[in-house]
């Protein structure tokens, strides 16, 4: 895969040591075991898409050069955390062993310390927030709300196959749309980008994000386990019925793959399921919808086009799912 686009920024290296280093000073406290666990995910790695959208929001501001602000780089650790928090919680729903690569933490040390340690970052998110300002502090916790309610949605449909895609949408606007939109949002806003300039980048995470989950979704199905850092199929294997599954349903393989779903699935038929969605048109016909939200993305930053953080944002979205193709072939 190409590198991030984001990542050929001038000050974009530099700022991402930063949001490192603000990430592991953020989990650091007097219980040492606390520490190792909410540490736990951040050791592993990871894109960091979030704080990096906060990042080059606050360097669309115009005239911007050079690294961004402490309190840009603060924003968007605080949306990470959230994110990583959230990552606990739903290995706890979905008795997950394993995250990026490595055991999870409730597979390493039970559900309740992961639950704990989810919330420990929760609110380590909200305390960095409420240092920005009411306006971000709202913000964030408007948007772990959402979350919340995107995952009650999805959770809701499990095994549902006449699942519609509106509710579909629904899920992924909270669960992961929302976290992008606000990143962009906070980094705007601490930046002090003027109004219609953060609603523009505001828009632009949203329309990132459920491109960003349709993605996600896609490749849960065509990718190997080694590529994904967890194991693939776990979304039929949980009843969570995503947007290629769905257009598969009304396709010729609609009938057989009807049959199979709607209950938990053995290995065996968790295999054919994959297989028969991947033989028809819904993982095109998905990919399709995840180029349009990612074209839309980027249209809604032309008026910015002329900074080059917002070029950026828009190489972002239009290499989504050209990474997605890469795995594809």
């Amino acid at each position: 895969m190409a590198a991030h686009p984001l990542l050929a920024l001038p000050a974009m290296e530099g700022d991402r040591a930063r949001v490192e280093a603000e990430l592991r000073a953020a989990v650091q406290t007097p219980t040492a075991a606390l520490t190792e666990m909410a540490g736990h995910l951040i050791g592993a790695g990871g894109k960091r898409v979030r704080p990096l959208f906060a990042v080059a929001a606050g360097a669309c501001a115009a005239g911007h050069e050079g690294p961004v602000s402490v309190e840009v780089i603060r924003g968007g650790v605080a949306v990470e955390l959230v994110h990583l928090g959230s990552l606990y919680h739903d290995d706890v729903i979905d008795e997950a062993v394993t995250r990026r690569g490595i055991e999870s933490v409730n597979g390493r040390w039970g559900n309740l310390r992961a639950i704990l340690s989810g919330d420990f970052l929760l609110a380590k998110a909200s305390e960095l927030a409420a240092s920005l300002g009411t306006e971000v502090a709202g913000l964030l916790a408007a948007t772990i709300g959402r979350l919340c309610e995107g995952e009650v949605l999805e959770l809701q449909d499990a095994f549902q196959v006449d699942r519609s895609e509106e509710a579909y949408l629904a899920s992924i606007d909270g669960k992961t749309a929302s976290l992008l939109a606000t990143a962009a949002r906070i980094g705007a806003i601490v930046a002090g980008l003027p109004r219609p300039d953060i609603d523009r980048l505001t828009g632009f995470g949203t329309a990132y994000g459920s491109a960003f989950q349709i993605v996600d979704d896609v490749l849960d199905l065509v990718a190997t386990d080694e590529q994904l850092g967890k194991p693939a199929g776990h979304d039929l294997v949980e009843g969570v019925y995503t947007l290629p599954v769905l257009r598969a349903l009304q396709g010729p393989e609609g009938d057989e793959l009807r049959a199979l779903l709607g209950a938990p699935l053995t290995v065996e038929a968790s295999e054919r399921a994959r297989k028969l969605v991947r033989a028809g048109d819904g993982i095109d016909s998905a990919v399709a919808t995840a180029r349009a939200y990612a074209d839309e993305a980027a249209a809604l930053l032309e008026p910015l086009a002329d900074r080059p953080a917002a070029r950026a944002l828009q190489a972002a979205a239009g290499q989504l799912v050209d990474d997605l193709n890469d795995v594809r072939s």
